[in-house]
């Protein structure tokens, strides 16, 4: 593996990016919205529509959702996923976490506490 340039901290420690999917715009960009007003996600973005297949209640289910993608830090880990599945409208919703390899360290700082910049 290649040494880290000055502008990235290959620790990256305690970014996380973490995603789910909704069935609209609109409701990705309300959760969007409101995990970053109340200081749960540094930023949300969103792609889509998507197509997607899965299996339920015995039949492959095809259709479109839209990703909606947070990152955030350690310290938010548990009251995201916490907020998330209370607000979410599925009953089963996809909520998958990963920890970043490497970031850029100007962006980490930011992500760490955005409402500084």
């Amino acid at each position: 593996m290649a040494p880290a340039s000055p502008d990235h901290d290959s620790s990256a420690p305690g970014l996380l990016v973490g995603w789910t999917t909704l069935e609209t715009a609109e409701q990705a960009r309300r959760l969007g919205r409101e995990a970053v007003e109340a200081g749960l996600a540094a930023c949300a973005q969103i792609d889509g529509p998507l197509e997607v297949f899965y299996p339920w209640q015995g039949r492959v289910e095809n259709g479109s959702e839209f990703r909606l993608t947070f990152k955030f830090t350690e310290a938010s880990l548990t009251a995201l996923g916490e907020w998330l599945h209370r607000q979410h409208p599925y009953d089963t919703p996809q909520w998958v976490v990963v920890r970043a390899a490497a970031a850029g360290e100007k962006y980490l700082r930011w992500a760490r506490d955005p409402r500084k910049v």
